[in-house]
């Protein structure tokens, strides 16, 4: 999985922040706030990986059991799949 081109993260008063851009920014009418796993895995999303590939990018960056690490990447995924920001 990967971000659709068209969304961008920018870092606003200290937080990050997922804005469209482009024709995105007529269809797209959310505000998404992302937390430094957050960040790190939008990042991590730039390119094409698989869920497997985010738990080990995970955890090699933090002290997190894979477990729990799989749980909370998943719902990040479900997240930004509900919010169309997949391709």
């Amino acid at each position: 999985m990967k971000i659709k081109n068209g969304f961008a993260k920018r870092n606003i008063a200290g937080s990050n922040i997922v804005v469209p851009v482009g024709k995105n920014a007529v269809d797209f009418n959310a505000m998404i706030t992302l937390n430094d796993t957050g960040s790190f895995l939008w990042d991590a999303f730039q390119k094409d990986i698989t869920v497997d590939d985010a738990v080990q990018l995970i955890t090699s960056e933090y002290e997190v059991d894979a477990d729990l690490a799989r749980t909370d990447i998943e719902k990040f995924v479900r997240m930004l799949q509900d919010n169309g920001l997949l391709e």
